[in-house]
C-alpha cells in the first residue's frame, strides 16, 4: 500500500526553413517522416509514436463533443471537417479548436474527422470511441487469486496501468499491472501473491499476461514498468525487472521455473535478478540481462532485513537527444544507482551507469538524496534530457548534475512552472524533519529559489495551474495553509486535495483529480465537476487513478480507473467544449515520458515542456518524427 506521506522555451518564431530541410532530408533518407516548422526551435527531431487521429464521441444528454488529435505531424493551417455516417455536419472548416459539439445526435451517432491541408480534404479518420454514458469502459479478466505459504488467501485488483502503441495500429494500448490484494510496502514483512501484467486493447482484445512470479515482490516500490518505442520500429517494447520464475506472455519462463528465493519474512533477498525487455504486441521475452545493480550486499543499502534494497524507479529519457532510453533504478535513502539502457537491433546495450558510491561519474555527496518517483526532461537546454532524482539531478551522459542536499521527498513536480523565466522549473516537499519542508528549486544547478522551514513529515505536495488569479503555476503541499506562487508569496486559500491534477473542463487552467472525483479550484471552495461512478481509486491512501492524461481527443486529460468490481477499465473523457487548439501531449515528449514514468513508486502527474496554463502564449509545435 501506498503510504500518505525544458525543454526551452519556443516562444519566439526562428527562421529555421534551412535546417529543417536539412533534418527532414536526412530523417527521409533513413525512411522516416518529420515535421519541423519555422514557428518550431532548429533542434533535433525527437522520435514519437505514429498515432491516429484519437477521435472521441461524448454524449452529454444533449448531443456529442466530438474530439480529436491535432498531430505533431500536421501541418499549422491544418482545418478539420466533423462527419457523421459520411454527412458533413459542420457548416464551416474547424480551425480554432480540435473538437466539435454535435447537438441533438444521439449517443451512438457514428463520426470520423478529415483533415483539409491546403484546402484539400483528405480521407477518413478512424471512427470515433464512443462514451456513450460519459465514458468507455474497456473489459478486464482479473487474474485467479491463491493463498500466501502461511495461508493466507488473495485475490487482484487491477493497479496502476500506461498506454503505449503495443501493434503498430496508431490506437494507444493499456499496459496494466494486477496487483494481489496482499502487496506490501518493503517496510511490511509477508508473504505476497505473483505481480502479474497485461497488454490491453481498446476494446478489450487481452493481447497477453505476464506473470512476474514468487520471485518479484509486489508493492509499489518492487515492481515498475516501462511502456515505450525504445527501437523504433513503430511498436512500442515493455521493460521490466524479473527474476526465476518470470513467465512471459508465451509462457516461456525465465531462469529457474521451481526456484524459490522468498525468506520466512516473504522478502526476495536472494536469488537472480534479471531486466526483461518484451515484445508489447505478443509479451515475448526478447532480451533478458542481469539488473544493474546487482543488490549485493543487502545491509549496505541502510538495513539488513531488505527494506531499502529494494526501492526501484523507473523512466524513460531522450538522453542523445532523438531516441528514448530505458531508465531503471535502485535505491534513494542511501545508496543510489541509475542505470540507462537503449535497446536496438533486438539487444541491450547499457549506456551508462551512476552510482553514489563511486567517484568516477560524480556520484559522491549524491547519496541518500532521492524521492519516491523521479522526473524526466531537458533541465540544461542542451536538447537531451536529465533525470531529476528528487534532490539531485543526473545529467544525460550520466555524470552528476547537481545535488541540493535536502534529502527524500514523497512528491516533486518538474515542469514550466513559470512562464516569466526561460526553461524549467523544480518544486519538491521533503519527509525529513530537518529538511526544508518545500522548496521551489531551477532544476538547471540546484540553486534554491525559495524554502519553507522544517517542519514535518511533509507527505503531498502538488504544483499547477490551478488558479487563473496569478500569473504561472501555483504550488502547495500537505503542511502548508495556503498556495504560493513562483516567488513563494502565499496568493489564497489550499485547495481541498492535495493529490493530483488534469485538465478537464475548457479552459487553460488544470482542475483538481482526487480519489474518484475532479474539481475546479475556486478562491471559496471546490466546485465538481465529475464523480466517478461505480469505480474505485488505487494505492491506499494515495488515492490515484489507473491512469490520467491525454491519452485520446484532444489535448484534455483522460482518467482511468478501476470498476470497484475489478471488471473494467472505465475511462472518463472530458464532454466540455474548448476554443482553444494545442498539438496532442502525446507528442511533446517530456509529458510523454512522464505519462510513461506516472505508474513508478508514488504516481505524479505528468508535465509538459512548455508552459500550459492561464495566459499561456500560442503552444509550440514540436520538432518530432515518426517511425
Amino acid at each position: 500500500m501506498k503510504h500518505p506521506h525544458p525543454h526551452p522555451h519556443r516562444r519566439r518564431r526562428r527562421s529555421a526553413v534551412l535546417a529543417a530541410a536539412v533534418a527532414a532530408t536526412a530523417l527521409a533518407g533513413a525512411g522516416l517522416t518529420a515535421l519541423t516548422t519555422d514557428t518550431a526551435q532548429a533542434a533535433t527531431a525527437r522520435q514519437v509514436e505514429r498515432l491516429d487521429r484519437g477521435v472521441v464521441s461524448v454524449y452529454t444528454g444533449s448531443g456529442n463533443l466530438v474530439s480529436w488529435r491535432w498531430l505533431a505531424t500536421d501541418p499549422d493551417d491544418v482545418s478539420f471537417n466533423v462527419y457523421r455516417a459520411g454527412t458533413k455536419v459542420n457548416s464551416t472548416p474547424v480551425t480554432g479548436s480540435t473538437n466539435y459539439f454535435h447537438s441533438g445526435a444521439p449517443s451512438h451517432a457514428d463520426y470520423t474527422v478529415r483533415a483539409v491541408v491546403n484546402g484539400v480534404e483528405q480521407g477518413d479518420s478512424v471512427h470515433a470511441v464512443q462514451f456513450r454514458a460519459g465514458y468507455k469502459d474497456v473489459p478486464l479478466s482479473p487474474p485467479a487469486g491463491g493463498t500466501t505459504p502461511d495461508g493466507v488467501a488473495y485475490t487482484y485488483e487491477a493497479n496502476d496501468a500506461s498506454v503505449a502503441d503495443l501493434d503498430g495500429d496508431g490506437a494507444l494500448d493499456f499496459v496494466l499491472k494486477w496487483q494481489p490484494t496482499n502487496a506490501k510496502d518493503n517496510s511490511q514483512s509477508g508473504y505476497t501473491g505473483n505481480t502479474v501484467v497485461d497488454g490491453i486493447k481498446l476494446d478489450g482484445t487481452r493481447l497477453w499476461r505476464i506473470d512476474l512470479g514468487r520471485n518479484i515482490r509486489s508493492g509499489a516500490h518492487y515492481t515498475q514498468f516501462q511502456a515505450y518505442d525504445y527501437d523504433g520500429d513503430g511498436k512500442a517494447e515493455v521493460a521490466m525487472k524479473t527474476a526465476d520464475g518470470t513467465v512471459d506472455g508465451t509462457g516461456a519462463v525465465i531462469g529457474s521455473a521451481s526456484a524459490d528465493h522468498r525468506n520466512s519474512s516473504g522478502y526476495v533477498l536472494s536469488g537472480p535478478e534479471y531486466l526483461t525487455m518484451f515484445n508489447g504486441q505478443t509479451g515475448r521475452a526478447m532480451g533478458t540481462v542481469d539488473y544493474v545493480p546487482a543488490r549485493g550486499t543487502v545491509s549496505s543499502w541502510g538495513d539488513s532485513y531488505g527494506n531499502r534494497v529494494d526501492r526501484f524507479l523507473a523512466g524513460t529519457a531522450y538522453l542523445d537527444g532523438a531516441r528514448p532510453s530505458l531508465i531503471m533504478a535502485r535505491g534513494y535513502y542511501t545508496r543510489t544507482v541509475i542505470a540507462a539502457w537503449d535497446w536496438r537491433g533486438g539487444a541491450f546495450t547499457r549506456r551508462w551507469t551512476f552510482d553514489t558510491n563511486s567517484s568516477t561519474n560524480s556520484g559522491r555527496g549524491y547519496d541518500g538524496q532521492g524521492s519516491h518517483s523521479l522526473s524526466v526532461g531537458d533541465v540544461d537546454n542542451d536538447g537531451r534530457d536529465e533525470i531529476v532524482y528528487g534532490s539531485m539531478a543526473v545529467d544525460d551522459n550520466g555524470n552528476g548534475l547537481w545535488t541540493a542536499r535536502t534529502g527524500h521527498g514523497d512528491a516533486q513536480h518538474l515542469g514550466d512552472l513559470d512562464p516569466s523565466t526561460p526553461g524549467l522549473e523544480y518544486f519538491k516537499v521533503s519527509e525529513s524533519t530537518s529538511q526544508p519542508a518545500e522548496l521551489y528549486l531551477n532544476p538547471a544547478n540546484g540553486a534554491v529559489r525559495w524554502q519553507l522551514s522544517p517542519c514535518c513529515d511533509n507527505g503531498r505536495g502538488v504544483a499547477g495551474d490551478i488558479y487563473a488569479g496569478n500569473d504561472g503555476a501555483e504550488v502547495w503541499s500537505a503542511s502548508d495553509s495556503s498556495i504560493r506562487d513562483e516567488a513563494g508569496a502565499t496568493k489564497g486559500r489550499k485547495p481541498s486535495s492535495v493529490n493530483f491534477l488534469a485538465w478537464w473542463d475548457g479552459d487553460l487552467v488544470r482542475e483538481l483529480l482526487d480519489g474518484t472525483r475532479v474539481d475546479k479550484y475556486g478562491t471559496s471552495g471546490e466546485t465538481r465537476l465529475l464523480t466517478g461512478s461505480g469505480v474505485s481509486s488505487n494505492n491506499g491512501t494515495k488515492a490515484t487513478p489507473a491512469l490520467s492524461g491525454d491519452i485520446i481527443g484532444d489535448w484534455r486529460e483522460e482518467v482511468v480507473w478501476r470498476t470497484s468490481d475489478n471488471r473494467n477499465l472505465r475511462i472518463y473523457s472530458t464532454p466540455h467544449e474548448t476554443t482553444t487548439r494545442i498539438t496532442t501531449l502525446l507528442h511533446d515528449t517530456m509529458y510523454r515520458t512522464g505519462l510513461a514514468w506516472q505508474n513508478t513508486a508514488y504516481n505524479q502527474p505528468p508535465h509538459p515542456s512548455f508552459f500550459l496554463g492561464d495566459k499561456m502564449p500560442t503552444a509550440p509545435r514540436p520538432t518530432v518524427y515518426t517511425p
